[in-house]
């Protein structure tokens, strides 16, 4: 194995830190995902072929860790159940623990979206990726990733506001 995929990883660290975040809903589950993803990785190294988009394999790597980890989860009924937080109408944005508060909301609400919705928030919402970026790393077309979006924008709304699923 050559450095340059090593040298590649490692710059991408902060972007795959984020996506896995926002995939587990907190700092040490996304942590240890992105320990299993570079493991994973750097192990099977030989599989990766130099010009095509790191990111995307690295992305695809820890989406199926993670998907892999949930699935065990629910099979051994360890599952962890997220309270919401109710908003408050008044809300502003002068106090920080509110904004703490809210932040967990929001995380706890992208926790409970399925996988390919919360894979498509992390890229578009939270990584800053384009629609198109978002369809090249997830492999499905343009208007699939607009419509996860959508539908993973209006179920945080609802979750976030008390609404009730359809």
């Amino acid at each position: 194995m050559t450095s340059d995929i090593r040298e590649e990883i490692v710059a991408f660290l902060p972007r795959l830190r984020r996506f896995a975040y926002a995939l587990t809903g907190n700092l040490a589950d996304g942590d240890d995902l992105v320990q299993d993803a570079c493991l994973r990785a750097l192990d099977r190294a030989h599989q990766w072929q130099p010009g095509t988009r790191l990111d995307s394999w690295m992305y695809r790597i820890a989406q199926n860790l993670w998907i892999d980890k949930v699935r065990a989860a629910k099979v051994r009924s360890d599952a962890k159940r997220t309270m919401l937080l109710q908003p408050d109408e008044t809300r502003t944005a002068q106090n920080p623990a509110e904004d703490r508060l809210a932040l967990q909301a929001v995380s706890a609400g992208i926790a409970e979206l399925p996988a390919e919705q919360q894979m498509v928030v992390s890229l578009v919402c939270i990584d800053g990726m384009s629609y198109r970026e978002a369809a090249e790393v997830t492999g499905v077309p343009i208007g699939t990733v607009m419509s996860r979006l959508s539908r993973a924008r209006r179920a945080l709304h609802g979750k976030l506001h008390g609404e009730t699923d359809e």
